[in-house]
């Protein structure tokens, strides 16, 4: 895309009151170049069972060309109809809780033979209406598309037989899950027990990886369809979206977004982020590195929020930061939820861009700028490129794992791996993301994070050993390497066939009460220096004691250590340490692959974030997350501040107003 996109979600459907050409109007006024329709109204588009009526199709893509917009369409798959519902029941997703009920969005059995044909015809008459329109420039499969907890009897046949040939005999599939147990040992495959009842944690987890495979399926049955239309400079794309705790917050554990992305030509993310004194731009920048990792290529914000919860309203100024925070993790396109804030039903009270009003309001006038700078600015700010030297690897077998065996505290897998990312954030070390298919990817950073990898098959676990030995500084936490891809726990040391990588073993582990770290001589307070959650008690064999357990009893065992392997060095952190500890480590660990570089001496709230535009040069944005201005040194080589047009030279302190950034492009 040579033009940044910036736009909103449109529904003329929802709209009180005819003003299709007045919001038109008031898009372009603000610059904003793309508007997405139709993903969400199939009940208009088919109001009856083969009554198809795309009227408000039709018109807001013949507004959005009179007005110059680009439009993304969407699949209207995500919600079905009632009288979809009411002809077929069974189209409703019996999950754990037992059958569903029409009413709510996104409760369907995605596998459900009635689901899909009705939804086929529904993209094919879709498709056929919008073929004569030269403003589509793209298509949006579904909406943040899940497996939502489909457990029929439909669905668990269809697992027994994927079972079936992926073991091949019962003798290896009670062998891998340790059926023994419990007298669960299965005798014919007709007997397979209902895995919604099952307290076989590799049995339910198999399950879930099965379930994610359902989503990647069902979206690249869709992204087929769509090809068959598909005009040349249009692109596929769809709206991944991440665990939600109130807000966008780590990797969702219903998708592996790494399989479907291979279902688009463009990855695209839905990112929702605190806002207020709570902005910190690293859900912004953790949402964006997953989602640009997923094909190596920038990708698309399809929903953000302009105001969203009521406690999201933003403070002057950061709806600009919000959008070029995007722009600066390789977005090509910042897309709000939604233009306008509905009248009725659920989302009432999650404000759009314009209020209940729908006139002009604060938001509405700072998105002005906002895309009057996109477009100025475009050439310079489009596509941008990252090369980056540090990575964090996910997996979402490691995320069902530890579901399955939950620590204390209530901390799941995504904690650590924020823990991990947003120290790696605050220290402004750009990360791109691995996933357990990228082992032959590794050798391309030098410096490699691992959270709690609980499950992971050998293969991958030996392609990080040969990555520090090879020379790679590799940094793991607890519940590395503990059982295989089917949670069936290693027999021999702990971690599995990573001991001598980390030169550390252990066979116990607790639950720390009141517990520090000593003995690391960094100088850090001692609430700086607690441990919460999990302790492995950790005895070195050829690894350097880091850091050892403040403890009458515990304190003979190894908290954090060190270890030189081959060319290169392992970290492990035995225990879930303070985010301010762990930088502190880190600072360390960082220095010792070349990563500890100017951009380390700036800290939270500013943040850096660096790469290559089209035209060849280096751009850099200084962010500052903060109420108060800050006073920061320009650390790169001499350039133009693109918002404002100044030169700047290198070691010239830059002025960051609450709120504010920089753009500066080198040369």
């Amino acid at each position: 895309m040579e033009q940044l996109l910036y736009g909103a979600a449109y529904y003329d459907e929802y709209m009180p009151e005819e003003r299709l050409e007045k919001d038109m109007a008031m898009l372009r006024e603000a610059n904003m170049n793309v508007i997405r329709i139709a993903e969400s109204t199939w009940a208009s588009e088919e109001p009856q069972n083969g009554v198809f009526d795309f009227t408000h199709v039709r018109r807001a893509l013949e507004a959005a060309a009179r007005a110059g917009i680009g439009v993304i369409v969407g699949t209207p798959t995500y919600a079905i109809p009632p009288w979809l519902a009411a002809e077929h029941p069974e189209i409703l997703a019996v999950t754990e809780q037992g059958p569903g009920k029409y009413g709510a969005r996104q409760n369907m059995d995605i596998t459900s033979p009635a689901y899909l044909f009705h939804a086929e015809r529904v993209i094919r008459r879709l498709m056929e209406c919008v073929q004569e329109y030269d403003n589509v420039l793209g298509f949006q499969l579904d909406n943040e598309t899940k497996h939502y907890h489909t457990a029929g009897p439909n669905v668990q046949k269809r697992f027994a037989a994927y079972l079936r040939e992926k073991f091949g005999t019962l003798e290896e599939l009670n062998r891998e899950f340790g059926f023994n147990y419990w007298s669960n040992r299965v005798d014919s495959w007709e007997n397979l027990p209902d895995v919604t009842g099952s307290i076989n944690g590799s049995f339910r987890a198999e399950f879930e990886k099965f379930r994610r495979g359902l989503v990647t399926e069902f979206l690249q049955w869709q992204s087929g369809i769509v090809r068959e239309y598909l005009k040349e400079g249009q692109f596929i794309t769809h709206n991944f979206d991440y665990e939600w705790r109130g807000y966008s917050f780590g990797v969702q554990p219903d998708v592996n977004h790494k399989d479907a992305a291979g279902a688009l030509t463009l990855a695209g993310c839905d990112i929702y982020h605190p806002t207020q004194e709570k902005l910190t731009g690293a859900e912004i920048a953790f949402g964006g590195d997953l989602c640009r990792s997923l094909k190596g290529e920038n990708y698309l914000v399809l929903e953000t929020e302009a105001q969203g919860h009521v406690n999201w309203t933003p403070f002057e100024g950061q709806l600009r930061l919000q959008a070029f925070s995007h722009l600066a993790s390789g977005a090509c396109g910042v897309m709000y939820w939604h233009w306008h804030s509905i009248h009725n039903s659920f989302e009432t009270y999650w404000k759009g861009l314009l209020s209940h009003d729908m006139k002009p309001n604060e938001p509405y006038r700072e998105a002005c700028t906002v895309g009057a700078d996109f477009y100025r600015l475009s050439e310079h700010l489009a596509g941008l490129k990252k090369k980056n030297r540090a990575a964090v690897l996910v997996s979402n077998e490691a995320l069902t794992g530890l579901e399955m065996f939950r620590l204390p505290e209530n901390v799941k897998y995504n904690d650590v791996v924020r823990l991990l990312y947003d120290a790696l954030y605050e220290l402004n070390v750009e990360c791109d993301f691995l996933f357990p298919q990228d082992e032959d990817r590794l050798s391309q950073y030098d410096f490699i994070a691992v959270p709690a990898l609980y499950s992971a098959p050998d293969s991958l676990l030996r392609a990080l050993c040969a990555y520090v030995k090879n020379g790679g500084q590799l940094l793991a936490t607890f519940k590395t390497g503990f059982s295989n891809e089917y949670l069936t726990v290693a027999h021999d040391s702990q971690p599995h066939l990573l001991t001598e990588c980390f030169g550390v073993s252990y066979d116990q582990f607790t639950q720390p009460q009141g517990v520090t770290l000593t003995g690391d001589g960094m100088n850090l307070s001692g609430e700086e220096r607690k441990v919460s959650a999990w302790m492995e008690l950790l005895t070195p064999t050829t690894a350097n004691v880091f850091a050892r357990y403040g403890h009458p009893y515990w304190g003979k065992y190894a908290a954090i250590t060190e270890n030189s392997f081959g060319k290169g060095s392992a970290a492990y952190l035995g225990c879930m340490p303070q985010k301010a500890y762990l930088k502190a480590f880190l600072r360390r660990r960082l220095a010792r692959a070349g990563l500890w570089r100017e951009e380390q001496k700036a800290e939270f709230p500013v943040i850096i974030r660096s790469g290559e535009n089209r035209l060849g040069k280096q751009v850099h944005y200084y962010f500052n997350y903060s109420m108060e201005a800050r006073e920061q040194e320009y650390f790169h080589g001499h350039g133009t501040e693109l918002l404002s047009g100044d030169l700047i030279a290198q070691g010239t302190s830059l002025t960051l107003e609450p709120w504010g950034f920089k753009i500066i492009e080198e040369g």
